[in-house]
């Protein structure tokens, strides 16, 4: 019996099912069906839309009431979220069961993430902090041997935290340790090239943070309202609620409203003034030639009818129509990366900290975007043609002590002197 089930077994063909790999992406059950996930097509979506827009309200009179106390306040709230948004990305691919066998492995990433913290922040606000310790001398000479050292200091931190995560490495856990270990660096990069450059924007005047960030949630405000109402045609596959419909939407509404925004915002000193302290006070200062209204005629082609031929214009519109052309058609892709990121984890939100937006990540993934740009545009075409003699001699006064400023006046001197020019009053 044996040999006659063996030669059976050996006889009959041995069939091979290949089972197809499934893919990592998220097939929404909507799309499954066949069925349109449209905004238009969503039965609940009057419900989600109260949700959303209820929270929306909230967050932009909080953003109002931040902005209006001030450049420090507002650095805080970039601060907060930051913190936030490495909470919800750093929970993405934690796993309880061998975060319970590395009780202190969750706390490294905070290590990390804190030395990055305080380098990106010292090397913005290190200067700023001095100017504002200027009158007390014990704390002028700690402050300025702290912004010394500053370097070394963060150095030695991040090489505490690289020994700490050696040290805790065990076995059979090397594989996820290293993976929370490059993850980690990752969302460094993520969260902290965003917030650089925003803090930097809000020290060159909160006009360079306020108009991007306002843009992008008018951006996305329109493209919701436009896709709620008129949405038909889908955009991209990432984001399968999204609409052309929306995105042209919001983007014209976007552009006009970077021109109107800007003439508004431009007009208050409080928004335009560079600061170069960490105080909370009122800032005045000489706007500069972008925040001076200047005639512009239009053009030949406006109907006769029109009663004006011409209106006054503050040169930073021209500048804020760039913001909105990039606020309207590339900071978007900043939402696209992160839907395609959300669909690669199977994941709906990143968080659930904003009722009917998710989390904090999801509202802020096309700011990183907007706010990288807007500070390279900002250097780039305007901070390098809007120098005066009045700024230089500010920033003089601000960042030099008077022993400085009197050997750059004589050093001045003598080279002017050199060059044949005659100085009145100078000894």
């Amino acid at each position: 019996m044996e040999e006659e089930s063996g030669s059976s077994s050996s006889s009959t063909p041995i069939v091979r099912l290949r089972h197809r790999k499934r893919s990592n992406e998220v097939i929404p059950e909507e799309d499954k069906a066949g069925e349109s996930r449209l905004l238009v097509n969503d039965r609940t979506k009057y419900k989600s839309f109260l949700v959303r827009t209820y929270s929306t309200l909230w967050m932009i009179g909080g953003f109002v009431v931040i902005v209006y106390m001030g450049h420090l306040y507002i650095t805080a709230m970039v601060v907060v979220i930051q913190i936030y948004m490495a909470k919800e990305l750093f929970n993405l691919l934690r796993r309880a069961h061998e975060d319970k066998c590395l009780p202190w492995f969750r706390l490294l990433n905070w290590h990390f993430f804190f030395t990055a913290m305080l380098f990106v922040y010292g090397r913005i606000l290190s200067q700023r902090l001095a100017n504002t310790v200027t009158a007390d001398k014990f704390l002028y000479r700690l402050v300025s041997g702290l912004i010394k050292y500053h370097m070394a200091i963060c150095y030695f931190l991040y090489i505490i935290g690289f020994m700490w995560f050696i040290l805790s490495l065990k076995k059979k856990m090397y594989k996820y340790q290293f993976g929370q270990y490059a993850w980690t660096h990752m969302i460094l990069i993520i969260v902290f090239t965003q917030s650089a450059f925003t803090v930097a924007n809000i020290f060159e005047g909160i006009f360079w943070f306020l108009l991007p960030a306002s843009l992008i949630i008018i951006n996305d405000i329109f493209a919701y309202i436009f896709g709620f109402f008129f949405g038909r045609t889908p955009l991209i596959k990432l984001s399968p609620k999204k609409t052309w419909e929306g995105f042209i939407g919001a983007s014209v509404t976007t552009i006009i409203s970077a021109f109107l925004l800007a003439d508004i915002l431009g007009r208050f000193p409080w928004l335009t003034c560079p600061r170069q302290d960490l105080s909370t006070g009122w800032l005045h200062c000489d706007p500069g030639p972008l925040f001076k209204p200047e005639p512009f005629t239009l053009p030949a082609w406006i109907p006769e009818w029109f009663p004006w031929k011409e209106i006054m214009v503050l040169p930073v519109q021209w500048h804020a129509l760039c913001l909105g052309l990039f606020a309207s058609i590339i900071a978007p892709f900043g939402g696209f990366f992160a839907s395609g990121f959300k669909r690669a984890f199977k994941i709906k939100d990143f968080g659930d900290s904003i009722p009917g937006h998710g989390g904090i990540t999801d509202r802020m993934d096309c700011q990183m975007v907007m706010a990288v740009f807007a500070y390279i545009y900002l250097q780039s075409f305007i901070v390098s043609q809007s120098l005066s003699v009045d700024k230089i001699l500010d920033q003089i006064l601000t960042n030099l002590t008077l022993v400085e400023q009197e050997a750059l006046f004589t050093k001045l001197g003598q080279m002017l002197q050199d060059r044949g020019a005659t100085i009145i009053g100078f000894s």
